[in-house]
């Protein structure tokens, strides 16, 4: 077989899979995927709690503060870039696996740095894996799990976010009534995120690669046995040998993904979503903690206290999110979000101005259950609307907008409220979840299920290659 019969032949057989049921262990290959997050989740968000303890040893100015917090958020940045390129090339298993290993060794590693400089670097550096991890993992979900399925489990990311905040602040405080020396506390609560990590190296490895992976790099006999495992099915139209298919060109990604209206659109919100989730996250959720002790709204112990209850608000609404995605689909799920999260921020700025401080926890809770449905979808629609040969650079492209634009957030908001203090600061983020919503409203076509409608998309784009 020539080039042309050989991607025409696993464009067929990936057309296939991603229209069968899922097995049980798909299903389980998923929540092993998604559990990420809880990685991610302990090392992004701790240190938002840790932040009081880190200023008060190492005495850095508010912008290498800002530094410290946002250096695994550029660092993902480049994870998500190069990340889901590789697995692409590689293979998803390869990839999962070294991100693990990285993460165990980098998280471990930032609890002996001496001065600022030292764990903005090795914050960076682990950043990498982070951002890796979830553009493989994205796409090792949408590859593994039936439709409709894996739009839920991809919904989940918000949950899984909840939960680990949730543990984060739980143990920081435990730590921090225990009387756990202060210059301690801090790098304890950042390397106890090596202990998730290496729990999920563990369990992911007798993890396969996807059968959809498998299949667009021509190893077919292989991709026949995966299938079988996940799907239970021998994938009768692939021959029993490999064969060598040219690897795309990454320049032709976003050619695929122009080609298709749906799909183009459902990326250009997907992209838009993901910058206003993660820039109206990180600018006041990340410095929640910081924002409920300057204003004086709460102490160190009760801020703690506070803030669990408003995260555990939050993951209630990361659980009911994907629960509600097949009745009100992905346009009704960001409405909905963007929308509590808009009205909540202009309120916390409003309690904050009047110094109504009681009010403002109540803000920060609606603000933070709006984000969890807001933030929910992004990576999945980006994920689940690509060609699967590009699935998982689709994913690590869509994740450098939710990291790009929490860098640049929680590098400036620190700043940014320093000089126009938090109460305008706060109207100003609000404006990003109004954005979140209008592209809600305005360009992101219904595409929960889109994978009915992916055969004549894929059709179209690729009579139109070259």
């Amino acid at each position: 077989m020539d080039q042309a019969e050989l991607r025409a032949l696993s464009d067929r057989a990936a057309r296939h899979v991603l229209n069968r049921e899922g097995t049980g262990d798909g299903r389980k290959a998923g929540w092993l995927m998604i559990s990420t997050i809880l990685v991610e989740a302990w090392d992004l968000y701790a240190i938002s709690f840790l932040l009081l303890f880190i200023r008060d040893e190492l005495h850095p100015s508010p912008a290498m503060l800002g530094l410290a917090s946002g250096a695994v958020q550029a660092g993902a940045l480049l994870g998500a870039v190069f990340g889901g390129w590789i697995a692409d090339r590689l293979g998803r298993r390869r990839v999962f696996l070294a991100t693990m290993v990285l993460f165990v060794v980098l998280a471990v590693a930032q609890a002996f740095a001496m001065n600022m400089w030292q764990l903005v670097l090795i914050r960076l550096l682990l950043g990498f894996p982070l951002g890796s991890d979830i553009s493989t993992g994205y796409a090792y979900i949408m590859e593994s799990m039936p439709k409709g399925k894996r739009e839920v489990m991809g919904n989940r990311w918000q949950a899984m976010f909840g939960i680990g905040e949730i543990v984060a602040i739980i143990v920081v405080t435990i730590m921090y009534l225990s009387g756990v020396d202060h210059h301690l506390l801090w790098r304890i609560g950042l390397g106890l995120g090596a202990v998730p990590a290496l729990v999920l190296l563990a369990l992911r490895l007798d993890v396969p690669d996807t059968a959809l992976a498998l299949i667009q790099r021509g190893r077919f006999a292989q991709a026949k046995r995966v299938a079988r495992q996940m799907f239970d099915d021998d994938l009768d139209m692939l021959p029993d040998r490999d064969y060598r298919i040219d690897r795309p060109r990454t320049r032709d990604f976003l050619k695929s993904i122009w080609s298709d209206r749906v799909r183009r659109r459902a990326s250009v919100f997907a992209w838009i979503s993901n910058a206003m989730q993660g820039a109206e996250f990180a600018a006041f959720g990340f410095y929640l903690p910081t924002i409920l002790v300057i204003t004086g709204v709460t102490g160190i112990a009760a801020t703690n206290f506070v803030t669990a209850g408003i995260y555990v608000i939050a993951t209630i609404g990361g659980f009911t999110a994907p629960i509600a995605t097949p009745r009100i689909g992905h346009r009704g799920v960001a409405r909905v979000g963007y929308g509590m999260a808009f009205v909540s921020l202009l309120l916390a700025a409003l309690f904050l101005h009047v110094d109504w401080k009681p009010l403002v926890p109540l803000a920060a809770a609606g603000l933070m259950f709006g984000h969890y449905w807001d933030a929910s979808n992004g990576m999945t629609i980006a994920s689940m609307v690509a060609p699967s040969r590009y699935r998982a650079t689709a994913s690590g492209f869509g994740y450098i907008f939710v990291k790009l634009a929490s860098f640049v957030s929680i590098f400036f908001f620190p700043i940014m409220f320093d000089a126009l203090g938090v109460p305008l600061a706060t109207v100003l983020v609000s404006l990003l979840s109004l954005t979140g919503f209008l592209a809600a409203t305005y360009v992101l076509p219904e595409v929960y299920g889109y994978v009915e409608q992916e055969t004549a998309s894929e059709r179209q784009a690729r009579e139109g290659a070259p």
